[in-house]
């Protein structure tokens, strides 16, 4: 029963960060232009992966996706490249989940191809939820990079300068998409090892005789007994002895 709940919470932690990775990603608030110094304007930017927003005070909105691709950073296509991947992935561990489910039986699939689909799907999440922390991440690295260079050259005397951006909430809502999947995945691994047979897990070696009802007897161990008593019977005549004591025994010559 546990396994089971383990499995579940974490097939529906995952989702949650998959969803919320998707979401991020489409998200056009990545970056909002900071009203610190200027609190009313008629003008509001913001931006995001694939396009960039103007909010007017009449509450009218425009957006011009980004035309080019060789226009933009290279961090910045990095960032792209990681949240992409990180969906992706997601996607197709929550296919694999849904397979490896233990309260869903499909034909007649054992508990080991569950076991090993679980943890497929457990390391597609886990590296998901890491794409897009590190997306958001570095994303975030940009902004304050850009933020801080504005505000010296503000500082300098250097009033022509552009328009200061800050964290917008698809940041947030990335790092905690992230942190779900990476959760999810840790939790269907976990839901693995209960999911793995017990005869699988030690397996013992046997070893049977060759035949049934077959005993086998242990004694004392006799060593070589020299035949000490004489043989005497009809037609056994004993050798003669020489003058040392020793028994002379006939040659085949004496029978010629």
């Amino acid at each position: 029963m546990s396994t089971t709940l383990c499995q579940v919470m974490g097939f529906l932690v995952a989702s949650l960060g998959v969803a919320g990775t998707i979401v991020a990603t489409a998200m056009d608030t990545w970056s909002t232009q900071d009203l610190y110094d200027n609190p009313v304007t008629a003008v509001f930017q913001y931006q995001g992966l694939w396009r960039s927003c103007v909010r007017q005070s009449s509450g009218f909105t425009e957006c011009r996706p980004y035309f080019t691709i060789l226009g933009l950073p290279a961090m910045f296509q990095a960032v792209r490249a990681l949240m992409i991947v990180g969906i992706v992935l997601g996607i197709l561990g929550l296919l694999v989940c849904v397979f490896a489910l233990k309260c869903i039986r499909i034909g007649t699939m054992e508990d080991s191809a569950k076991a090993n689909m679980t943890l497929t799907s457990g390391i597609m999440f886990i590296v998901a939820g890491l794409c897009a922390i590190t997306g958001v991440s570095v994303f975030a690295n940009m902004l304050v990079t850009n933020f801080w260079m504005s505000t010296t050259s503000m500082y300098q005397g250097m009033q022509n300068v552009q328009n200061r951006y800050t964290f917008g909430s698809a940041l947030f809502v990335g790092w905690v998409a992230g942190g779900l999947a990476l959760v999810g995945g840790i939790m269907m691994c976990l839901a693995c090892r209960g999911l793995i047979p017990e005869e699988s897990r030690y397996k013992a070696v046997s070893y049977n005789a060759s035949g049934r009802n077959i005993s086998y007897r242990t004694g004392p161990y006799k060593g070589y007994e020299p035949d000490t008593k004489t043989r005497k019977g009809p037609g056994y005549e004993e050798a003669p002895r020489s003058e040392d004591g020793r028994r002379s025994y006939p040659s085949k010559y004496d029978y010629v």
